[in-house]
């Protein structure tokens, strides 16, 4: 080989060696690209971003306001509604009493709440509330079609499992749910209520970056089980370690969270429809597979992800949600993009 040719081997090695070192760090800096991504985000990005790997948070940040009149920052132990995450919470409280022999999943929904008079109370199972396919639209009108037919998503199938919840137990929901984050120590976490919450922030609806605060709540008493948890980034992680680790439920039992016979499309999930299970949505027909849930409401947004082949958590709050369905959840669906292709996501 002569002097040229090794100089040209020499430059062409190294130019090969430093793209690919570059490419590497491109998709290890997931940190970088996620806080270059929300400084430049449109709409603009105001939450709190936590990502977790065996059992150890990666990355958790702050951006934005508490509150846009008194411009108070927001921290990382900042509390939120979680809105529809609040499901997966009342799923795991309904199957440690299905494992306590309290509740049978096939049973009719009547054997739990006899003051119900319709005649669907004894055809709807518990089972049906839990991955709605239940039917039901209102406590006054018929079936929309036949228990177990069909996916119909809404508040009243979870606010009726939280009923039954307080049946098998004799405490009010309230009661059973606070007890538990109690006892996982999840110390920012509670159930909705009207008295002051301490770091509970405001909720905004964000029009073309002009925020409104949400002055009126749509959660209510009965609706508590169906979206009225409020917690924080941190303690999403704490339940997360705690569920996906088996230490709330039997094998047999967790499993059955993610079990489905029934599909459904999700925006934030992509454009096929993917299974639904008990409060969670199952991604498993894509290369990485993941599980979890959004919720939307009351001027916040959270979205709660776990992909378990990496054991790892991407936790997402935010104290406002768009006036434009189409930017729903616009930087999470970016932030979680920026997750899927970097090298956090590989085997444990």
């Amino acid at each position: 080989m002569t002097s040229k040719l090794r100089i040209l081997f020499l430059l062409s090695s190294i130019l090969f060696f430093s793209n690919n070192n570059t490419f590497a760090q491109k998709k290890n800096n997931y940190a970088a690209q996620i806080d270059s991504l929300i400084s430049v985000s449109n709409p603009i990005f105001n939450g709190v971003v936590l990502i977790a790997k065996n059992g150890k948070t990666v990355y958790n940040k702050a951006y934005g306001f508490t509150n846009f009149e008194t411009r108070k920052y927001l921290k990382t132990d900042s509390q939120f509604e979680i809105m529809s995450n609040t499901r997966q919470i009342t799923a795991v409280l309904i199957l440690k009493e299905v494992e306590k022999g309290q509740i049978d999943l096939q049973a009719p929904i009547k054997k739990y709440l006899p003051q119900l008079t319709q005649t669907w109370a004894d055809s709807v199972t518990v089972h049906q509330l839990l991955n709605h396919t239940h039917g039901i639209v209102d406590l006054k009108k018929p079936l929309f079609f036949q228990p177990g037919s069909d996916f119909k998503y809404g508040d009243l199938g979870y606010s009726l499992l939280g009923k039954i919840i307080e049946s098998v137990t004799k405490k009010s929901y309230y009661e059973v749910a606070n007890s538990f984050f109690k006892e996982l120590k999840m110390k920012h976490t509670l159930c909705f209520s009207a008295a002051p919450i301490k770091n509970l922030v405001s909720g905004y609806v964000n029009n073309n970056n002009s925020f409104k605060k949400v002055s009126k709540t749509m959660i209510t008493i009965d609706g508590t089980s169906s979206n009225g948890i409020v917690s924080t980034a941190s303690d999403l992680a704490i339940w997360n370690e705690n569920l996906h680790k088996g230490k709330l439920l039997k094998p047999e039992s967790y499993q059955l969270l993610f079990k489905y016979n029934i599909t459904a499309q999700n925006s934030f999930f992509g454009k096929e429809k993917i299974g639904y299970g008990y409060g969670f949505r199952i991604v498993d027909n894509e290369p990485i597979k993941y599980v979890g849930h959004t919720g939307l409401g009351d001027g916040f947004s959270s979205v709660n992800l776990y992909f378990p082949e990496s054991d790892v958590s991407l936790i997402i709050l935010e104290n406002q949600m768009n006036q434009n369905r189409d930017l729903f959840y616009a930087t999470e669906l970016k932030i979680k993009d920026i997750l899927l292709k970097s090298t956090l996501l590989n085997k444990k």
